[in-house]
């Protein structure tokens, strides 16, 4: 089973997976690109997965589903202009060899789902929309800092070994922020020069290990001295809750040039 991100707009990809000559595409934003592969690939396009309502990653849907008249899983508690399996926390769903497991992470948008499997003999596949990025997270256009520090910690409980696909090329500017809050941090210089080698290529920095994640991403990490004594120099009203943290930090993100 291989795993493929298309390129999309200026930033977004599209995931595909192929299997024995089927396809399955995560929140195709615009279905030119799919098509192309498809086309190109001699694969036939099975199921669509969308995470999220936003239209750069439900665009292209429509058009796909009336092309290949394909399965199309979304979120239960968004609203979608095309005919949908509605999902949510714990819903189970296969395709091809693959058991999908369905993940409510609410923050970047009021019902964002994200989707999690094990490939037989590979590692994990997370695909996980806008809610985690590589290096950072999604902005709170509709849910609540508690919502999203929640999500994450539901997805940072995951596999260290999973792959985490985010649905953006957003990891540069990311880890520039992630080294203003911890310029110390080993493992973050370390990673910031490797994606800074597959972008002067321009080679994606995704999909990302979640393990390491763990250890560069400041949005995974409100619970560590270093992030803390950074927001707090931030924002020194915050309290020391992890909440609280969290919100300042991501407020801070939405500040930084």
């Amino acid at each position: 089973m291989k795993l493929i991100p298309l390129p999309a707009f200026s930033d977004n990809y599209i995931w595909l997976l192929q299997h024995e000559g089927l396809a399955l595409v995560v929140d195709p934003g615009e279905s030119a690109p799919v098509s192309k592969w498809l086309k190109e690939n001699k694969h036939q396009l099975d199921c669509i997965l969308v995470t999220h309502h936003h239209g750069d990653h439900t665009g292209g849907v429509a058009a796909l589903q009336s092309e290949w008249g394909v399965k199309v899983y979304g979120p239960s508690q968004e609203s979608l202009p095309f005919e949908y399996t509605p999902l949510k926390q714990g819903a189970i769903f296969a395709w091809s060899h693959l058991v999908f497991q369905t993940l409510d992470v609410p923050g970047h948008t009021a019902g964002h789902i994200a989707y999690w499997a094990h490939p037989t003999h590979q590692d994990p596949l997370l695909f996980c929309g806008d809610t985690l990025f590589s290096g950072g997270c999604g902005r709170l256009f509709e849910g609540t800092a508690a919502q999203m520090l929640k999500s994450l910690t539901q997805l940072a409980a995951l596999p260290g070994n999973t792959r985490v696909c985010c649905a953006h090329e957003y990891t540069l500017s990311n880890l520039k922020f992630a080294k203003a809050v911890e310029p110390a941090n080993l493992s973050l210089q370390k990673y910031i020069a490797h994606c800074e080698h597959l972008r002067a290529q321009n080679l994606p920095t995704l999909p990302a290990k979640l393990a390491n994640e763990l250890q560069i991403n400041p949005f995974l990490r409100t619970r560590q001295a270093s992030v803390i004594e950074a927001v707090k120099k931030f924002a020194p009203q915050s309290s020391s809750k992890e909440v609280d943290i969290f919100a300042n930090l991501r407020q801070w993100k939405n500040e930084y040039k």
